[in-house]
């Protein structure tokens, strides 16, 4: 359903700026992150489940939501959405202890979850095949921009105001995007009648808080404890039951037929990549500047500005490259780019040589926009228009499922080694374990047949 007129820009402007606050909400909170530890009392575990509870509500909820954009439609839902968001924004804002503000970052992640995949759909749907990665690649540029600005932001509230204001701007931007929502989108007609697979998203939902909570709390309580290894074994055995149980379903939340094309496999963990590592950077990347530089936050945000600037400018050329050179390229080059960037800071975190630490900040700033857009693109394209939704909704909880597995490993790695330089040696190594992946899985470019 192709949005006419000047209809589908206001779509793809309101729908990018929401996808640019929900990424402000990770890069901004990872900059304040110690001045929030210090001002209520958290522990670091409890800093760090502030950052994760977001990111695991939104992998384990996102494909849900999708999926209900699909029978439900998008319209009331995007606006309960962010309704939802903005109200725990502003909760988040005013809590005075750790535990309010987890939930409330649990709330938040609710919200997030809703808007987050059909975003993506209102975007995807109001342009023509021809137009869509052009289209992908602005609203990923819109998004972008909100995320460069996300440790800027973090730093000068954070430092000169508090670092409650960094929930408290989201209600009013919020409120706009709602009103331009309603206002010019209208879902398609004939909406299919289907039932939504509750079984399936008790086990996703279940078997994924089940092993995040074991894998980050393990290095505080102790591996040996039953209360980490029995939520770890019955975490993994319940993620091993939804791949059959899905199989069988004959409306699934996850369309696990859809991982038997190579291409839509790798296109999703190449998105997964892509947020496990933004997670590594913004998160360990800004507590590195403070805690082992001593930086302000404002300037541990100034310090991630080689990574965080350039995808304002890369994410339309990468739509671009997307719409005319495939999907295998463009990503390919993205994850080596990162491969090699990570490696750099972690060299220089090791050497205590700072310059390539920001030299590598700089190349992988230039790389992510490629693991962003061509795999986007390549999952939407790759299924018809009534499955849009969900397709959405799984390469959004792949990119979730990388940020808060990410900060599980991230956390678990830095509370065993002490090492920021281990953090991202594993990252490199991860990502060298995906372009091999990807190497062998995405499909060339067909050739042009021969003229007559």
């Amino acid at each position: 359903m192709d949005q006419a007129g000047t209809t589908r820009w206001w779509i793809l402007g309101a729908m990018g700026v929401i996808l640019g606050v929900i990424l402000l909400d990770e890069t901004v909170v990872g900059v304040a992150l110690p001045t929030i530890q210090r001002d209520i009392g958290l522990t670091a575990l409890g800093a760090h489940w502030v950052v994760n509870i977001y990111l695991l509500v939104l992998a384990a909820l996102a494909g849900a939501a999708g999926r209900l954009g699909d029978i439900l439609g998008t319209r009331v839902l995007v606006v309960c959405g962010l309704v939802i968001f903005g109200l725990a924004s502003a909760v988040a804002g005013f809590a005075g202890d750790g535990t309010t503000l987890t939930l409330a970052r649990a709330v938040q992640g609710v919200g997030a979850a809703v808007i987050f995949p059909l975003s993506l759909v209102l975007v995807s749907l109001s342009f023509e095949d021809s137009e869509r990665g052009m289209a992908l690649g602005i609203y990923g540029a819109i998004g972008t921009t909100f995320l460069a600005l996300g440790p800027l932001v973090g730093g000068l509230l954070t430092e000169y105001l508090s670092w409650r204001w960094i929930f408290w701007i989201n209600p009013p931007i919020v409120l706009a995007v709602a009103v331009v929502n309603w206002r010019y989108w209208r879902d398609p007609p004939n909406m299919p009648e289907e039932t939504f697979d509750w079984p399936g998203l008790f086990l996703l939902v279940g078997g994924l808080t089940l092993t995040v909570f074991a894998v980050m709390e393990g290095p505080d309580r102790g591996w040996a404890q039953p209360d980490v290894w029995g939520p770890l074994i019955l975490g993994l055995a319940m993620l091993a039951m939804l791949i059959p149980a899905e199989l069988r379903s004959a409306t699934p939340l996850i369309a696990v037929r859809l991982f038997t094309n190579t291409t839509f496999a790798a296109a999703n963990l190449i998105v997964l990549l892509a947020q496990y590592v933004k997670i590594a950077t913004f998160v360990f990347g800004a507590m590195y500047f403070q805690t082992a530089m001593g930086l302000s936050p404002l300037m541990a945000g100034v310090a991630l500005l080689p990574a965080v600037a350039p995808p304002m400018l890369m994410a339309t050329f990468a739509g671009k490259a997307a719409d005319r050179y495939g999907t295998r390229a463009p990503s390919l080059m993205g994850v080596l780019g990162t491969m090699l960037g990570v490696a750099a800071m972690a060299l220089g975190m090791s050497t205590g040589f700072t310059l390539l630490v920001f030299g590598g900040l700089l190349l992988w700033g230039v790389a992510v926009s490629y693991l962003f857009v061509p795999p986007q693109r390549a999952v939407m394209m790759s299924v018809p228009s009534e499955m849009q939704g969900q397709a959405g909704g799984l390469v959004l909880s792949s990119q979730l499922l990388g940020g808060t597995v990410g900060m599980a490993i991230c956390s678990t790695v830095y509370a065993t080694t002490g090492s920021f330089a281990a953090v991202f040696w594993i990252t490199a190594a991860l990502s060298l374990l995906v372009l091999l992946y990807g190497l062998r899985a995405l499909e060339r470019p067909r050739p042009a047949p021969a003229k007559p």
